[in-house]
């Protein structure tokens, strides 16, 4: 399964093949994905080209797998604004009590999103602050 998911985030497609079908097709993958799947995602996930971790992190809303939560987490690392902004954005489907703490616990992820909102534009920005507010 995580060869196929592979192939489909490395594949070129239009912004808006990948957000029409693509994200569903994907999600639909990691739904199946066994524990050697994610430990095998959870190694190579840092080394995957930016793209490909932008879509990956799109389609990690799912809360029945901790494993996606932990992923997401760990792209938090990664420096850059868009893939960010895609991982909070999908954090707030995370709305259990233990996921909130687990990001509150991480002052690192909150000072990001309180800096990213002075510059972020109007939509941007709402997410940033939609976060923020789901966490309480």
């Amino acid at each position: 399964m995580y060869k196929q998911l592979d192939n489909l985030l490395s594949a070129v497609t239009t912004v808006d093949s990948w957000y029409d079908d693509g994200c569903i097709i994907a999600a639909e993958i990691l739904e199946d994905f066994g524990q050697s799947d994610w430990d095998q995602l959870t190694i190579e996930v840092l080394n995957k080209p930016l793209y490909w971790k932008k879509k990956l992190a799109y389609c990690l809303d799912s809360t029945q797998h901790t494993q996606e939560f932990e992923i997401l987490l760990s792209i938090l690392s990664v420096e850059d604004s868009e893939l960010f902004e895609i991982c909070i954005d999908t954090l707030r489907s995370y709305t259990s009590t233990e996921h909130k703490q687990r990001i509150i616990d991480h002052p690192m992820i909150l000072d990001r999103v309180h800096n990213a909102i002075s510059g972020a534009g109007t939509a941007s920005q709402k997410i940033l602050e939609e976060f923020l507010k789901g966490l309480k």
